[in-house]
């Protein structure tokens, strides 16, 4: 007996092949054909190891019952999408149980290990897999991320920065080249930060695979943290990854993870789908709207206008971020975990602002307007190089680090430099190393009135390999300061001048100064050494002399 568009009809065993397909060359194979669901052409079957799943409206993908692993994806009849080396899978496949089930217009297939359970969902007639993944231990792999492996052939229109095609070396490590022509590729560049995901994808002749990313509450490395969303080299690989140990500052979140989704287009980009409907079907871990609270801010006062302020939420459960209205800069976070949270108020990337609040189910915490009061910006200085807004992004090479290797032939050269206070900023290197470009010089002048003692702050942004700056004005020197809390990864080779953000303070006396031309050289310093762009360094937020 078989169920079809809700009635239930009685047929002969070959009128159930011919309608399942199957045809009558092989036995084996129609004995283990099993119709789970159908309505029209959607629904879930199980034939050789495999369950077959069809939109109903021109997706039709395999998943393999052993494991998990996405092995085929076709899409209007047209051709393989899937790559046939590996199949599409959460971490790096799971081993997990599979089972499946169709209700109400949706196909779930549900994915289990003992510390793991991922969902794959598709409504009827839409061509998007909906997915979630739950998480009480992180994979074995140490990374958690969705990877879709696409057929390289059909899928061309790719992100140039992660594309591999025609490399003929590494730069580094087993994962940055770079091209004959000296240009660099790495699958950490070209990647959009946290607060930027929303839909990213590849096309084809006829044929567009979008990722949208969805809700990141379950992730880690707040809302300027940036990771793998691409690669092209012997497949085209689109990403979803939630965590991983690529300059991460924060500790992996466990939880439900999403919802996102994979989305088949003829090409176009298409509308990011509503995926509430999810928390109907029975998801491990999905907390119900009726279970959040959020958070209402009057307004954030002391702000420079010329910049915009992102409000941040971070606990050890979920993060959230609301972009500051420009005129009175309130905001508002919504749809957040019941929980205390650290709130955050960033001037560009830089915090700025931060205090502890409280969200409750059901409930509205309403702030009044806060005062920033922790901007460097707003001390007066004698001289500034640069901008307090916690990146490099106005020094010399510094829009750069997210889309190349810091080696690259299209960079400029990193120095080493003599710096005069009042030079455009884009003289000054984003980011310097014990190997490459050391010492930074800084001259500037001093009337008689202003020798006296004096403050030089250096903020930097990221560091490795424990470098951190020491400075010598004339023949004074300062004292060597600690090293810098920072993840233990690469940083800024690959892709991520985002580490945290580390004000240094030297205390200097008027001995040090003298009227007329001053010599201020910037040396990084470190206990290690390990070579060019891989030497211990760091990455520039500004540096004045108050």
């Amino acid at each position: 007996m078989i169920k079809f568009q809700g009635r239930a009809l009685l047929v002969s065993v070959a009128t159930f092949l011919l309608l399942v397909g199957c045809g009558g060359n092989s036995s084996s194979d129609q004995a283990q054909t099993t119709l789970l669901a159908s309505t029209g052409s959607f629904g879930v079957t199980s034939s050789g190891g495999f369950l077959t799943v069809d939109s109903g409206a021109g997706l039709v993908f395999k998943v393999n019952e052993n494991g998990g692993n996405i092995a085929s994806i076709k899409y209007n009849g047209g051709p393989e999408l899937q790559s046939q080396t590996k199949g599409s899978h959460i971490a790096s496949g799971i081993g997990a149980t599979v089972t499946s089930s169709v209700s109400g217009g949706v196909a779930k297939i549900t994915l289990t290990t003992p510390t793991l359970i991922h969902y794959l969902l598709v409504r009827q007639n839409e061509n998007n897999i909906y997915m979630g993944t739950y998480t009480t231990a992180e994979p074995p792999v140490g990374e958690l991320r969705w990877i879709t492996r696409l057929n390289s052939a059909v899928l061309t229109n790719v992100p140039a920065e992660s594309n591999l095609a025609g490399t003929t070396g590494n730069v580094e490590s087993k994962d940055v080249f770079f091209l004959p022509n000296g240009q660099t590729r790495s699958k950490y560049y070209g990647n959009q930060r946290n607060i930027d995901l929303s839909i990213r994808g590849v096309t084809g002749n006829g044929v567009g695979v979008f990722m949208v990313y969805g809700n990141r509450e379950s992730g880690s490395g707040g809302p300027f943290y940036r990771d793998i969303q691409n690669q092209t080299g012997g497949d085209t690989e689109v990403y979803n990854y939630m965590n991983s140990g690529h300059n991460q500052t924060e500790a992996n979140r466990m939880g439900f993870h999403g919802p996102y989704a994979l989305v088949f287009t003829t090409g176009g980009t298409p509308a990011i789908p509503d995926m509430s409907w999810m928390g109907t079907h029975g998801l491990s871990g999905w907390v119900a709207p009726a279970g959040r609270g959020k958070v209402i801010g009057n307004g954030l006062a002391g702000r420079d206008t010329a910049y915009t302020y992102t409000v941040g939420f971070a606990n050890p459960t979920a993060q959230y971020w609301a972009t500051a209205a420009a005129g009175n800069g309130s905001f508002g976070s919504f749809n957040m975990k019941p929980g205390t949270y650290t709130m955050t108020a960033y001037k560009g990337e830089l915090a700025v602002y931060t205090e502890s609040v409280t969200v409750t189910a059901g409930g509205t915490t309403t702030l009044n307007t806060r005062t920033i009061a922790d901007d460097p910006a707003a001390d007066t200085a004698l001289w500034r190089i640069g901008k307090w807004d916690g990146t490099p992004n106005e020094f010399k090479n510094g829009g750069t680090f997210a889309i190349r290797h810091p080696s690259d032939v299209r960079n400029s050269s990193w120095g080493p430099i003599t710096f005069a206070t009042g030079a455009a900023a884009n003289t000054f290197p984003a980011a310097q190393w014990e190997d490459v470009n050391n010492p930074t010089t800084v001259t500037f002048h001093l009337t008689s009135a202003q020798v006296a003692a004096h403050t030089v702050r250096i903020g930097i942004t990221a560091a490795y390999a424990a470098g951190r700056p020491q400075i010598k004005i004339n023949s004074w020197t300062s004292a060597a300061p600690a090293a810098s809390n920072q993840p233990k990864s690469r940083s800024l080779t690959t892709g991520s001048y985002r580490g945290n953000n580390t004000l240094y303070t030297y205390d200097v006396p008027a001995s040090a100064f003298v009227a007329g031309t001053n010599h201020m050289e910037i040396s990084v310093i470190a206990s290690a050494a390990f070579g060019t762009f891989l030497s211990p360094g760091y990455s520039y937020d500004a540096v004045d002399l108050l």
